[in-house]
């Protein structure tokens, strides 16, 4: 390897530790009793060797006892609106993109108008029509305002434009039809689109914090975003500096493990997409 490569690594090696720190600093400052915190402005490499060590924090969060409860919220919504955001974006952006029927081209034109709406412009709508349904504080009233969302299916839309129509139509000439085309052909060719899809959505679901707010009054209904904001609603009133960072920690533990776990997919999609465009 030249020399120059080690330089290209030390380069990026420095801004990636940078944009790291305020995490390390945050995971840090948890493991770290908030006596010392309350008493001291800067601690061992300003905060970045947690000494003394405690999992005080942690054990206090979980002590709460709705803690437990608001994550496995976050978990049903968080996979109910992924499953939901595949199933609608990858049946239109099928249908937009490969089948021909009345009203097509208007259709996608609404589906891409509705990119430049910003979801807060249709809150009041939609807070209306649950309130009218009685659906607040419920898990489908946190899942389906998010299920048909025009990203999905646009991203769906350009990966099947994509593809081949060589694939579809050596298909038919064996007498496939349309729906089993979709299942058995086409799905599993835009596996890496829904994986990247799938992992947003879940992303999108889990730090949400906004609409859980609206429609979810009553505890038992709050995701974890909602329900740390709840009990550490200011820093005067919350337990110290380090049980705000335990849950900060907590509630970005799940994404990023998934994205580190599933982050090889967004990367082929990607590269699919580019090497197609």
């Amino acid at each position: 390897m030249t020399r120059s490569y080690y330089w290209l690594i030390l380069g990026l090696s420095i801004p990636a530790f940078l944009w790291l720190l305020p995490t390390l600093w945050m995971v840090s400052l948890s493991f770290q009793p908030n006596e010392v915190l309350a008493r001291t402005t800067s601690s061992t490499f300003f905060g970045l060797v947690p000494l003394p060590f405690t999992a005080e924090n942690y054990s206090a969060l979980f002590a709460f006892g709705q803690t437990p409860w608001w994550f496995l919220n976050s978990l049903i919504v968080s996979v109910g609106m992924t499953l939901g955001v595949l199933a609608v974006s990858t049946t239109a952006g099928y249908a937009l993109a490969r089948l021909d029927f009345p009203f097509k081209t208007p259709l996608t034109i609404i589906c891409l108008i509705g990119l430049m709406v910003p979801e807060q412009a249709v809150f009041i709508p939609l807070y209306t029509m649950f309130a009218d349904f009685g659906w607040h504080n419920s898990y489908h009233a946190l899942i389906l305002p998010r299920m048909a969302v025009p990203i999905g299916v646009f991203l769906m839309l350009q990966f099947f434009r994509a593809i081949p129509k060589d694939i579809e139509e050596a298909a038919r000439l064996d007498g496939v039809g349309w729906l089993q085309i979709f299942w058995y052909i086409m799905l599993p060719l835009a596996r890496p689109a829904m994986m990247t899809l799938a992992i947003l959505t879940f992303l999108y679901a889990w730090n949400d914090y906004l609409w859980p707010l609206v429609s979810a009054q009553q505890r038992e209904y709050f995701t974890i975003t909602l329900g740390l904001a709840s009990i550490q609603s200011n820093f005067a009133q919350s337990e110290g500096l380090g049980r705000v960072m335990a849950s900060g920690v907590i509630a970005s533990l799940p994404v990023v493990i998934l994205f580190l776990i599933f982050q090889r997919y967004v990367v082929q999609a990607m590269t699919a997409g580019g090497s197609k465009g």
